[in-house]
């Protein structure tokens, strides 16, 4: 019935409420039977609990007969059947028991002979004691029960104790780890061989410190499910606590004397084991047999740095005017925090990265070199907010000449513009508050001239008068404002649609050579504004001349999204519905035009280039290049939705992505580019090669998972397993085994024949109570280490039937072929404080085994000495993701690192060096700048 050992507890807490003191005689009758004790099994005779009940009830005993005389009876009101004695075992009372009273249990004894004695010969003086006598039995009959029931709510209590220390432990260590120790000695200096061992001193526990903004949007389901199980459960150890009086005034003993400490722990019992606790739940790692003295290991950043090499991907689904071409030969774009410059001749790539948030709008001066890009807020690397801000810098040598309006703008920035007519000495902003604030700016002080609210509605483009610097052009939802700026202050027109049907969106606007101006909306039609006398009736008395409609010219299918002139007057008008380019003379004739290929999606912005070539960018995050004689390639390609799925080929240097826009897609690192792609009709979230690097397999959303042949991109085999989503794909080092973790909490393991084209269920892994995060193979292809949703390390003997191995203690030697596992010894200290177990979404070790990669929820990138097993162990951090970074994959020589984001849609191709590099890399840098310096490396 006990939950634990009964010997280890003092007694005023083993009988500390609940007990009545019942009379003498219940005493005795007590003595009588409590072989119903013995019987029972309750108590074993020959334990100290057993022992400490008698001494209980014999000293009350006492302490009755000589103090409560109203409890009391006269002798003859015993019963005669009281005669024969009661001689019971008494165990000696342990070091702490000794403040008790000595046992009288022969005094006891003698006691009632002497009862009986009396009780006997005064039977005939009292003819009516027999039915007394059996009142009296009744009575104490019900005092019996009573105490049986204290007895019982005795041991509930024992009970809820063993069952409240591990948690009361993880409370008091929360607040000081000497409090472990002494708990230990206060519950345990009576059990020293035959009580329950309990584990060394820890850290504080790890919770989730409030403060802390996090950047992923969108996390697994199963979370949070998880997380209000483990708030219940906090809950009801509380409830339990307030059911415990003594044990509650205990705690505050030992925490009233304790420090406070950190928010995540680890303990080392004698080179044993460490356990680290993730949101309160105790994770235990065993110590290697080759680390001696754990204490004494010293951690140090890795010897290796990452250098940005390439950036794949283009942010065109959501914005707009984001594609530049210089006099360098350069196309300027942005994705994530990086702005590019692409040599589209040579294939090159140069990086401004002082962004520390995604890059939302740009621009270019009208000295083509100075460049102002626009960012939205962020937070730092301790989760504070991050001010949005505007950035002046210069292309050719990627310094930041000016950073304009920290502070003042909110949410993001949303739209920029140079002025034109005083070679821009001005830049306007619009930015992502509420009002869609309208602000003008000192270009080279970077101090502000005049601010004001230009409407509530969505803004989508800025621009100044080419001819006059006080008058600017804003355009959004169903608005366009003509505004002019004098002495600080600025005056609003609205344009006046008149007969013609006023567009839902007003996508995009130009200057003509006369003056007038011309947009692009949300009907398809491109919309001629002049200027005309003012309408009093309309504007009213004191009213000047306004903008409207001179002229309505049909050009698109669908929307107008981009609006771009050239030489002589003409225009390119791109759109969206219908996909096409169409070239337009200065009287909006139109001359030529060409369609965008449909996998590219709409045509978002345009570029003019040399020589009559044109830069598009499109909604699906490509940039092409081409003419209308000669059509048009894609130069630039990325994902259009969150990243998840990311595997290296084993011995060529490509890689493999999916991820929720259904893409799969192969890569060359060595040539930058895209090999080739498809759409599957779910969307992708793992991927694995084979290790002969023939196909690939690829883990989707419904439980399905598909193989392909690299050369045809045909699927050769197709499996499902359960209807929820697969996270991992992992073959066995030798290709024999592949094995497919699952949402449903299993593991599933095929045999693998035929070069990786044949597949047949060898088995299923089944323990593990959360959804597969991350699972690894050993060396030799027989066991599988795994890790899951509510931050579980599991062991598997694949070899002999897929068997969970119990005894963890026996895989702390066990060498893995790979190593992705967030959780395990050797990459303990990658956890950063206060980690709640969703911080880190992938890590990647490399195949020299020296340092291991870490992608995180915070938009960061980390490098890491491996092993890397104790906390707070030092890294290299580095920025240029604008979201929660979904995994990371070294190449199969270690040359590169490749990492992906979410929300950004970026992959990034890190170049991996180590000290003689770095010395060769940063003299290289000296004479010609490639990329920015890196404020997010340290």
């Amino acid at each position: 019935m006990c939950a634990g050992p009964l010997e280890t507890l003092p007694p005023q807490l083993a009988l500390q409420r609940g007990f009545r003191t019942p009379p003498l005689v219940l005493r005795l009758a007590l003595l009588k039977r409590v072989d119903w004790t013995r019987s029972s099994g309750v108590l074993p005779s020959g334990s100290a609990s057993f022992s400490l009940l008698v001494d209980f009830i014999c000293r009350d005993c006492a302490r009755a007969s000589g103090a409560d005389s109203s409890d009391c009876l006269d002798s003859s009101s015993l019963p005669h059947t009281h005669t024969h004695s009661h001689t019971l075992t008494h165990t000696p009372l342990p070091a702490w028991k000794t403040h008790l009273e000595p046992s009288p249990l022969r005094a006891m004894d003698s006691s009632t002979n002497s009862l009986d004695d009396m009780s006997a010969g005064s039977s005939a003086e009292f003819p009516d004691r027999a039915s007394l006598m059996e009142v009296r039995l009744q009575a104490q009959e019900d005092e019996i029960t009573l105490l049986k029931s204290s007895l019982a709510d005795a041991l509930r209590r024992l009970r809820l104790h063993d069952q409240l220390l591990p948690l009361l432990k993880q409370q008091l260590i929360a607040v000081n780890p000497s409090a472990a120790r002494v708990l230990n000695q206060a519950c345990c200096s009576d059990a020293c061989s035959g009580g329950r061992k309990l584990s060394s001193g820890s850290g504080p526990d790890g919770i989730r410190q409030s403060s802390r903004v996090r950047r992923n949007s969108e996390k697994l389901a199963g979370q949070d499910s998880q997380r209000k199980r483990l708030d219940k459960k906090a809950a009801s150890s509380a409830n339990l606590l307030a059911r415990s009086p003594s044990l509650e005034n205990r705690a505050k003993d030992l925490m009233s004397s304790a420090g406070s400490s950190g928010s995540r722990r680890g303990t080392y019992g004698q080179g044993q084991s460490i356990k680290m606790f993730i949101r309160g739940r105790p994770i235990t790692m065993y110590v290697p047999s080759n680390i001696q003295n754990y204490e004494e290991l010293k951690m140090e950043p890795p010897s290796q740095r990452l250098e940005l090499d390439w950036v794949y991907g283009y942010r065109g689904r959501d914005c707009r005017a984001n594609l530049y071409f210089l006099p360098t030969g350069e196309a300027v774009y942005f994705i994530a925090c990086v702005v590019v410059l692409y040599h589209i001749n040579s294939r090159t790539q140069r990086h401004y990265r002082r962004h520390t948030d995604c890059v939302r709008c740009l621009t270019v001066h009208p000295d083509k070199v100075r460049v102002a890009s626009g960012q939205m807020a962020g937070v730092d690397k301790d989760g504070k907010p991050l001010q949005p801000c505007v950035h002046i810098w210069d292309s050719s040598t990627l310094v930041t000449l000016q950073q304009i309006g920290l502070g003042a703008f909110q949410r993001g920035v949303g739209s920029v513009a140079f002025s034109v007519a005083d070679s821009g000495a001005f830049l306007c902003v619009i930015d992502d508050s509420n009002e869609h604030m309208l602000s003008v700016w000192d270009a080279t002080k970077g101090t502000k001239h005049a601010e004001v609210k230009s409407t509530n509605e969505a803004v989508f483009a800025v621009e100044f008068n080419p001819d006059d610097s006080s008058n600017i052009i804003t355009c959004g939802k169903s608005h366009v404002y003509f505004w002019t700026l004098s002495a600080g202050q600025f005056t609003k027109k609205q344009g006046i649609f008149g007969k013609y049907k006023k567009p839902k969106f007003i996508q995009c606007f130009i200057f003509s050579l006369t003056g007038d101006v011309l947009t692009g909306d949300s009907e398809g039609n491109i919309l001629t504004w002049g200027k005309s006398a003012a309408d009093i009736k309309t504007l009213g008395k004191g009213a000047k001349e306004t903008f409207q409609i001179m002229r309505q010219t049909k050009a698109h299918e669908g929307s107008v999204f981009t609006l771009c002139p050239l030489q002589g007057g003409a225009l390119l008008s791109g759109g969206g519905k219908d996909r096409k380019i169409i070239r337009w003379s200065a009287d909006l004739a139109p001359e030529r035009e060409c369609e965008i290929p449909e996998n590219f999606g709409a045509v978002r912005t345009l570029a003019d280039m040399e020589d009559g070539e044109l830069l598009v960018g499109t909604t699906r995050n490509a940039i092409l290049r081409g003419s209308f004689s000669d059509g048009f390639v894609a130069i630039v390609q990325g994902h259009v939705d969150e990243m998840w799925g990311l595997s290296t080929h084993p011995s060529q240097n490509i890689f493999l992505t999916c991820g929720h826009d259904r893409q799969v897609c192969l890569w060359n690192t060595e040539e930058h580019k895209l090999d080739w792609s498809l759409i599957l009709e779910e969307y992708g979230l793992c991927a694995d090669f084979c290790p002969n690097g023939s196909v690939v397999s690829v883990g989707l959303s419904t439980g399905r998972w598909v193989v392909l042949d690299l050369l045809t991109k045909e699927v050769v085999s197709e499996f499902t397993d359960g209807n929820e989503q697969l996270s991992v794909m992992r073959y066995s080092p030798d290709g024999s085994f592949l094995a497919v973790g699952s949402h449903d909490n299993f593991i599933y393991i095929y045999s693998v024949t035929e070069s990786g084209r044949r597949y047949s269920r060898f088995g299923r892994c089944n323990g593990h109570s959360s959804f597969i995060t991350h699972l690894d193979w050993s060396k030799d292809g027989k066991y599988i280490m795994s890790n899951s949703g509510d931050y579980e390390i599991l062991y598997w003997d694949i070899a002999s039937g897929c068997k969970l191995l119990r005894n963890r203690f026996e895989s702390k030697d066990r060498e893995w072929a790979s190593y992705t596992c967030v959780l395990g010894f050797h990459v303990m200290g990658v956890w950063l404080e206060g980690s709640d177990g969703t911080d880190i979404n992938a890590l990647c070790r490399s195949h020299s085994e020296r340092v291991v990669a870490v992608a995180d929820d915070f938009c960061k990138v980390h490098l890491f000495q491996y092993p890397c097993p104790k906390l707070k162990a030092p890294s290299h951090r580095y920025d240029g993701h604008g979201s929660h970074v979904t995994n990371v994959c070294f190449t199969h020589s270690d040359s590169h690192l490749l990492s992906i984001g979410g929300k950004d849609t970026c992959i990034l191709q890190w170049r991996v060096l180590d000290s003689r590099e770095r010395l060769a890399s940063a003299s290289a840098s000296a004479s010609s700048s490639t990329s920015s310096p890196e404020p997010g490396a340290c």
